[in-house]
C-alpha cells in the first residue's frame, strides 16, 4: 500500500504542479482544479485513483505538497509549479535565517548568481535546517545553506509561505547567502 501511495504522490506531483495537459485537465488560475475531473482524467489515462486514496496522500504527505479546498472538492499543489498559476500568498516577514539544502554540486553557481528559481515560480526555504538538509540529500551530496532572510527583507525583497509551511522567494542573490 505505501508504494501506491509513493507513485500516487508522485503522479499527482507531475500533474498538478508540471504537466496538467499530460492527463488532459486544466488548472484554475490559482491552481484548482476539481476532485471529480481529476479522478475522471487519471482513470481516462490508465492511472485509476479513488478519492480514498487521494485523501490518504493529501493527508499522510510528510511534506503536505498537496491542499483540498475549504469544501474538499478542489484540490491543488502547495507550491512548485512550473505552469503559470498565482497561489494568492501574501507577503510576509520571515525569520531572521531561512534554509535551503542543495546538492554540494552547484555551488560554484550559487555562489555566482544566487539561488536561482529556474522554471519554478519560487526558490523554496525552510525554517530548519535538518528539512532543508533532507531536501538537498535528494540531488547528490547535500550541502546546507544559510540564508540572511531578515536581512534580506528589511532590504525589501518579499516572502511567502505556503500552505504547508514552506517559505518562498523570487531570488535569493548570493550577498544573502553564508554557504
Amino acid at each position: 500500500m505505501q508504494s501506491r501511495l509513493v507513485s500516487v504522490s508522485k503522479f499527482l506531483s507531475r500533474v498538478l504542479r508540471h504537466q496538467p495537459g499530460r492527463v488532459g485537465i486544466e488548472l484554475d488560475r490559482a491552481g484548482w482544479v476539481a476532485v471529480a475531473d481529476l479522478l475522471a482524467a487519471c482513470r481516462a489515462h490508465n492511472f485509476p485513483l479513488t478519492r480514498e486514496e487521494l485523501e490518504v496522500v493529501v493527508r499522510d504527505n510528510d511534506k503536505k505538497r498537496f491542499a483540498f479546498d475549504e469544501d474538499g472538492t478542489r484540490i491543488r499543489a502547495s507550491q512548485g509549479h512550473s505552469v503559470r498559476v498565482e497561489l494568492g500568498y501574501a507577503p510576509l516577514a520571515p525569520p531572521p535565517v531561512l534554509y535551503h539544502g542543495t546538492a554540494s554540486h552547484l555551488l560554484a553557481s550559487i555562489r555566482e548568481r544566487g539561488l536561482v528559481k529556474g522554471r519554478r515560480h519560487h526558490i523554496h526555504l525552510s525554517a530548519d535546517a535538518a528539512t532543508a538538509a533532507k531536501v538537498g540529500a535528494r540531488h547528490g551530496k547535500p550541502h546546507l545553506i544559510r540564508v540572511e532572510s531578515g536581512r534580506m527583507h528589511a532590504d525589501g525583497y518579499e516572502f511567502y509561505r505556503s500552505e504547508n509551511g514552506v517559505w518562498l522567494a523570487e531570488h535569493v542573490p548570493a550577498k544573502y547567502l553564508v554557504l
